[in-house]
């Protein structure tokens, strides 16, 4: 036994193997380090991550932060024994969040708890968050590995992490100045995102179902398609940003369109979406004939293949779709417009066929 191993080995007998974390930190360094922007000053293992920003050229820089977990979606990872993409989820949820205000993500860190860590396991997990990392352009700084003995069941672990991102104060994108006769874009979902699993796994329990059948309306597995990760939208957004005047944006998460979209709006006007504006995926044609759900209900629960929304002027609009349709990143829909409120109605009207 090794002079540290025997140190420890009244806190390995506790369930905590100090020598299988620091093992762990040890393997995954060189993937950590592919992640590093030109502003990272540190190396990983410290007790805090150096960054430097560039600033040159901004008139007021601003820090946005956000952060957020994968939520009951870890349950599908364990259920299948699927674990590099949850990792991607985790810096989506957070990057896609800071990028409503205009800022570029900067810098991401992750805190992944167990009771027990399973090297493999955690590995996959880390990977996932690395490329999520590189998809947003944003340096994975550092990171908590907690091992919790009898805190977690068996074989799982939670997620959670947080980005900061930069923006120049007069770029910043508010939603001050939507007015009515501007345009709605849409942008298309990767599928669910990391949103509405506990309904999404309840309708899949009773569907009868297993991982390895074909998912209806595609050619796809059933858990390729429960599996899938979040898109992550800063690269075309932010390349957008640089042509084209935004005037506000949304990320749809909880709480779908009905919660998601006034935030962003001034009180005396309504989105009125035009739906069927933009292709369903098959995920949610399923959700809504297995779970007997009205598309209202949907609408309300999930992003229903609208991960994130553009709010724009009609000639800018005309624009940002030209743009958008030039990428094979990342489909566009124009997807309704903004009118007048009236009186103390909903700020989202939907508008079916």
């Amino acid at each position: 036994m090794s002079e540290s191993a025997n140190r420890s080995k009244a806190y390995t007998a506790a369930g905590v193997d100090i020598e299988a974390g620091n093992r762990f930190v040890s393997r995954i360094k060189n993937m950590v380090k592919s992640t590093f922007t030109p502003g990272v000053a540190t190396d990983i293992g410290g007790f805090g991550g150096l960054f430097k920003p560039e600033i040159t050229g901004m008139e007021a820089p601003m820090l946005v932060a956000g952060t957020d977990g994968v939520g009951t979606k870890l349950k599908v990872a364990f259920m299948f024994d699927r674990h590099d993409t949850v990792g991607i989820d985790l810096v989506a949820m957070s990057v896609n969040d800071v990028l409503v205000q205009g800022a570029a993500p900067l810098f991401f860190l992750d805190y992944f708890a167990t009771g027990k860590l399973e090297s493999g396991v955690a590995e996959q997990v880390v990977s996932g968050v690395c490329e999520g990392c590189k998809q947003s352009a944003c340096a994975l700084l550092g990171g908590e590995t907690a091992e919790m003995p009898g805190f977690y069941p068996d074989g799982e672990y939670d997620l959670s992490g947080f980005a900061v991102g930069l923006v120049d104060t007069p770029k910043l994108v508010t939603g001050k100045d939507i007015a009515p006769g501007d345009v709605l874009i849409g942008l298309a979902s990767s599928g669910a995102h990391s949103n509405g699993w506990s309904l999404i796994r309840k309708i899949y329990d009773a569907s009868g179902l297993s991982g390895s059948d074909t998912f209806p309306g595609t050619e796809k597995t059933v858990a390729d398609v429960l599996i899938e990760p979040t898109k992550i939208y800063v690269k075309p957004v932010l390349e957008l940003l640089e042509s084209v005047s935004v005037k506000g944006m949304v990320h749809v998460t909880g709480g779908g369109f009905y919660d998601n979209v006034p935030r962003v709006l001034p009180e005396a006007v309504t989105a009125r979406i035009e739906f069927g504006s933009w292709p369903m995926l098959p995920i949610f044609d399923w959700i809504k004939a297995q779970g007997d759900l009205s598309w209202p209900e949907m609408l309300q629960i999930f992003n229903c293949s609208i991960g994130y929304i553009l709010i724009l002027d009609a000639d800018s609009a005309e624009k940002a779709l030209e743009t958008l349709d030039a990428r094979d990143d990342v489909d566009a829909y124009r997807i309704g417009e903004i009118v007048r409120r009236e009186g103390a109605s909903e700020q989202v009207e939907v508008v079916f066929p």
